[in-house]
């Protein structure tokens, strides 16, 4: 009888830690390769003229991929075409974007860590707390990020003709 009742309480000992290592197990990793995937949405231009602004919306697809620790966000349609490489930092339900390498140093005119702010914030902040904080002066603005409750993607591409924004759907 003895027998019997170790076995079963083995036995809820080892599923109740299975249970306890797979809760505890956040892995960043999963959490970001969740935004890899195809978007279908509208690319909304916004296109300086001499003397006029003209704006219009039209179908597009985002391509999100992982390159290492990265994303890669190809987005396209029939008159638009751009890749960009971007860093993903958690915030609630959000994952915010944030440029990376020479492209954030050319957005930014500062390199990365050459904040004017406080420097590191209290480790209860979220990464994006963390990020603005660490890697950004005041001034510094974002374009976009995904939305983890309903599975979109918005971002904002600055080109030299003017402002892009994506808004998609997975």
């Amino acid at each position: 009888m003895k027998t019997i009742k170790n076995k079963q309480l083995a036995s809820i000992l080892i599923l109740l830690l299975g249970i306890l290592f797979t809760a505890c197990n956040n892995n960043d990793d999963v959490v970001y390769s969740d935004v890899v995937g195809v978007y279908e949405g509208t690319l909304t231009t916004d296109v300086a003229g001499k003397s006029i602004n003209s704006k219009s919306n039209s179908t597009a697809t985002a391509i999100v991929t992982m390159v290492g620790d990265e994303i890669e966000v190809h987005c396209f349609n029939d008159d638009f075409d751009t890749t960009i490489m971007l860093n993903l930092y958690e915030d609630g339900d959000m994952l915010n974007t944030c440029l990376t390498g020479a492209d954030f140093e050319n957005m930014y005119g500062h390199m990365m860590g050459q904040s004017n702010m406080n420097g590191n914030m209290q480790n209860m902040s979220s990464e994006w707390m963390q990020h603005l904080n660490n890697e950004h002066q005041n001034s510094d603005e974002h374009f976009g990020g995904f939305n983890m409750l309903n599975n979109s993607f918005d971002y904002t591409f600055k080109m030299e003709t003017g402002d892009f924004h994506f808004r998609g759907i997975k």
